[in-house]
């Protein structure tokens, strides 16, 4: 069988939950007895990267697969002739959007592996309203399109499964649940620049507005006025979102920049971690830190109910005088048997997910 994967959003942002998403699907198609895999992405003129991946002839920054009008050229002018081409069996679009347009070439398959829909559903940063209207839009059309012309639909959660079929629910029937493979961390944790303060909790991710981290940060505010027990606030990202007088709060610290060996040593040392996002379509962190036996709490009310233990808090992403409650009793009782939080993570593993992705294979190509 020859499969193709969209290789763009690894050109493009290599270290993000997506791409290391693609990553974990490329490894696992490559250990497949008759397969052959064949990547596809943009690249500029001259790149090392056109030495590895199939890429159109003409000169294109990495990113631009972010703007509408290159990522329809790609799509349109350049994917179904490649396809046709190398006769390709099984292809496969992996952030949220990016079938190739008409005609399909004949034989061929499609599947999407389609993360969330907060695209179209929940506001985004943009520089201005007309810019933010444009590109709404065109997600919509780009998603729309996608979900209809694809075989398969693979969603990370059954939150995202639900919310594709309300959304769209003539393709009710061709949505299946692919969960996110998690494979920890290997190797030892890294030194970091600086010290990590001897007790803290940790948030990891912090720039879009769904993640909830200006509501979140001002209940920890709120909880260490109460209780000097409230530890210290770690987060992974920057702080330029949040209001002025947060930023400058004793006990707040950022880090940004970290490999793979220093994040390891971000979660091993937490107390817990927090997830307060409104609306996750998967929630990495959460498993990451749980697959090293780190407790968790999470907002109610998206995937985070799917991803964490029935024994780890929850909490609604809105109630904040209730979210304080919790902070103050967490920080005054034992965690959670890192054992059982170590064990459940494991369901998210290497072998579990190769064995859905064989079988989900199978069945679209049938």
């Amino acid at each position: 069988m020859r499969i193709g994967l969209d290789y763009r959003m690894v050109a493009s942002a290599p270290m993000s939950g997506i791409s290391r998403q693609v990553l974990a699907m490329e490894r696992v198609l490559r250990e497949l007895p008759d397969v052959t895999l064949t990547r596809y992405a943009v690249a500029p003129s001259g790149a090392d990267l056109r030495q590895q991946v199939c890429c159109p002839p003409w000169d294109c920054a990495s990113a631009s697969m972010h703007q509408p009008h290159n990522r329809l050229r790609f799509e349109a002018c350049f994917l179904p002739g490649e396809l046709r081409r190398q006769g390709i069996d099984l292809y496969i679009a992996n952030f949220n959007m990016g079938l190739p347009l008409p005609p399909r070439p004949k034989g061929t398959r499609y599947a999407l592996l389609l993360h969330d829909l907060f695209q179209i559903t929940l506001k985004n940063y943009h520089a201005n309203a007309f810019k933010a209207a444009v590109y709404r839009a065109c997600d919509r059309l780009s998603i729309s399109y996608a979900v209809r012309a694809a075989d398969q639909i693979w969603t990370p959660s059954r939150f995202t499964a639900d919310e594709a079929v309300r959304l769209f629910p003539g393709v009710a029937d061709k949505v299946r649940v692919l969960p996110n493979l998690v494979e920890g961390f290997s190797g030892q944790p890294a030194a970091l620049a600086r010290p990590l303060p001897s007790r803290y909790w940790l948030v990891v991710g912090t720039l879009e507005l769904r993640k909830n981290i200006p509501w979140f940060v001002e209940a920890w505010a709120q909880a260490r006025r109460e209780s000097a027990e409230i530890p210290d606030l770690v987060m992974v990202g920057s702080l330029d979102h949040l209001p002025q007088a947060q930023r400058d709060l004793p006990g707040l610290h950022a880090l940004s920049g970290l490999d793979d060996a220093q994040l390891h040593a971000v979660y091993a040392r937490a107390q817990r971690l927090w997830q307060p996002s409104y609306a996750e379509g998967f929630g990495l962190p959460v498993v990451e830190a749980l697959s090293l036996g780190v407790p968790v709490a999470v907002a109610r009310g998206s995937s985070l109910d799917e991803v964490a233990p029935a024994i780890s808090p929850r909490f609604s992403p809105s109630d904040g005088p209730a979210l304080v409650q919790l902070m103050l009793g967490l920080s005054a009782e034992p965690a959670e048997d890192p054992q059982l939080l170590r064990q459940w993570a494991e369901r998210f593993g290497p072998a579990t997910y190769r064995n859905r992705l064989i079988e989900l294979i199978a069945e679209v190509s049938s």
